[in-house]
């Protein structure tokens, strides 16, 4: 790649069932003039997000589905290198969109100018940028989280999950229980502060699932899907709050096949409520959590794992991970 050329990653088709490398390509293209108002940015980090699945099919979600030949816009973090946008200077770290060695903005939609907060820079497509606000809104606003309330939360390990568990602890959960795939994640789940960690894949799940739905969930957090959320339904306190955050296990599913939930009535005799978490609605408050949560992890209080993988082209491998069980923390791509 020459000093004046970019690359980035586009979709080659609509993607049915498992999504593979092959369903994406790099692209190399010279990287435009700037027009009156935009800059550029040089990403140094890119994310590799589970919801981003729910844009490469054709049927829309929560947000537009793209079309085939179409750049993936996953989250990045970098610095501006060039600009004529007099709210973003050069040496600016910002954090932006696209699966792309550089990004050309107008300073609109998603372009945050980010402060010095002490933090790893990859920390703000990881816990301090969507993953992190996620579990952090999920519990204060959607679950309305309150000191002494048992906490079920799916796809511990991953880094939504992970920070969700956490973060319940710290605010006064009485007990949080973590659901993951084998011993490894397991163990570094307690080790993290996780008062029951059930691995999905062991013999005995069902047997150790009810064991710890013993004493009833006053609320789940759940990143999996329906099945999951059916299977903890008639184990809800009265009142429980069920947060859907993601449904990775569903992703790859069409519509038609997804699994519903059979046990409705719950929600009637145990008076519940599940509410969706689209995190951008909380957009106006990321600047505040993201100071307390940066502290927290600077006083250890909050811990992490991170999966880095190496050059641009890597990213779409990456991706299709997610959802194998092959990834153990936040993956972020160095770019």
């Amino acid at each position: 790649m020459s000093a004046g050329e970019m690359e980035r990653i586009v979709l080659v088709r609509h993607i049915d069932g498992a999504p593979s490398p092959e369903d994406f390509r790099v692209e190399r293209l010279p990287i435009p003039e700037l027009a009156e108002g935009q800059f550029l940015a040089r990403n140094h980090f890119v994310s590799c997000d589970p919801g981003t699945r729910s844009r490469l099919s054709p049927g829309a979600s929560y947000a537009p589905p793209l079309q085939p030949g179409a750049p993936v816009d996953g989250f990045s973090v970098g610095e501006v290198i060039a600009s004529r946008n007099d709210r973003f200077a050069v040496g600016d770290h910002v954090a932006l969109t696209g699966w792309a060695t550089h990004v050309v903005s107008n300073g609109r939609g998603y372009a945050v100018k980010l402060p010095d907060l002490g933090v790893p820079e990859s920390l703000w497509i990881g816990l301090l940028g969507v993953p992190g606000m996620t579990a952090w809104f999920g519990l204060r606003r959607v679950a309305r989280l309150q000191a002494g309330e048992r906490v079920l939360v799916t796809s511990a390990a991953g880094p939504v999950g992970a920070t969700a568990g956490q973060l319940a602890k710290l605010w006064g959960a009485s007990a949080v229980i973590g659901i993951a795939g084998g011993p490894e994640k397991c163990q570094w789940l307690r080790d993290v502060g996780f008062d029951i960690a059930i691995d999905y894949k062991a013999a005995d799940f069902e047997a150790q699932f009810t064991a710890a739905a013993a004493d009833g969930f006053d609320v789940m957090f759940d990143n999996v899907g329906n099945a999951m959320i059916d299977r903890a339904l008639p184990h809800m306190k009265m009142r429980g709050r069920i947060v859907v955050s993601g449904q990775v296990a569903d992703y790859n599913t069409p519509l038609d096949r997804v699994p519903g939930l059979k046990n409705t009535r719950e929600f009637i005799t145990r008076r519940l409520r599940m509410e969706g978490l689209v995190v951008f609605d909380d957009l106006p408050g990321f600047a505040a959590a993201q100071a307390e949560l940066a502290a927290l992890i600077a006083s250890g209080a909050v811990q992490y794992r991170e999966e880095v993988f190496e050059g641009l082209a890597s990213l779409p491998q990456a991706f299709c991970g997610l959802f194998t069980g092959a990834s153990f923390g936040r993956r972020v791509v160095r770019v």
